[in-house]
Order: C-alpha cells, then sequence, then structure tokens
C-alpha cells in the first residue's frame, strides 16, 4: 500500500536525481544527449506521482479511499489534457 508520505519521499528522491544529472552535466560527466534522456524519465516519473498524490486527495474528498487510486501509466499521464 502507497502512502502519501512514501510518494513525497518517492518525489524528494527524483527532484535530487534531477538536481544530481545537471551537476554531472555541468561536470562534463555525461553528454547533454544523456542528460536530456535521463532527465525526461525523471519528469515523466515525477508527473505520475503528483498525478497519484491528485487522485488520493480527489478519493479522500469526495469521501472514497485513497488507497483504492493506482499508479496509471506514463502514456496516460502525458497525454492527459482534463
Amino acid at each position: 500500500m502507497t502512502t502519501d508520505g512514501g510518494i513525497h519521499d518517492i518525489i524528494n528522491s527524483l527532484v535530487e536525481e534531477e538536481k544530481k544529472l545537471r551537476t554531472q552535466l555541468a561536470d562534463h560527466e555525461i553528454s547533454k544527449d544523456e542528460e536530456h534522456e535521463r532527465l525526461h524519465d525523471v519528469e515523466v516519473q515525477l508527473d505520475r506521482c503528483w498525478d497519484l498524490l491528485r487522485q488520493r486527495g480527489a478519493a479522500r474528498s469526495t469521501g472514497g479511499n485513497a488507497d483504492d487510486a493506482t499508479v496509471r501509466t506514463a502514456e496516460v499521464v502525458e497525454h492527459y489534457e482534463g
């Protein structure tokens, strides 16, 4: 079972990964293309985490169970036009 706190921990870890990638690029440890590709992956994971938190909040606000929220695919989250 996922908790809001657990999701926030994952978000914090992903933000640290973003910072690490930017530092690695600045230090010439990775190429711009590698940084771009890896940053894109991190951003998609972040979008999925935020989406899950929104689902959990919406469930709670409507009297539902936050634990019924599910992680949506990257395809769904990245093309959502709510």
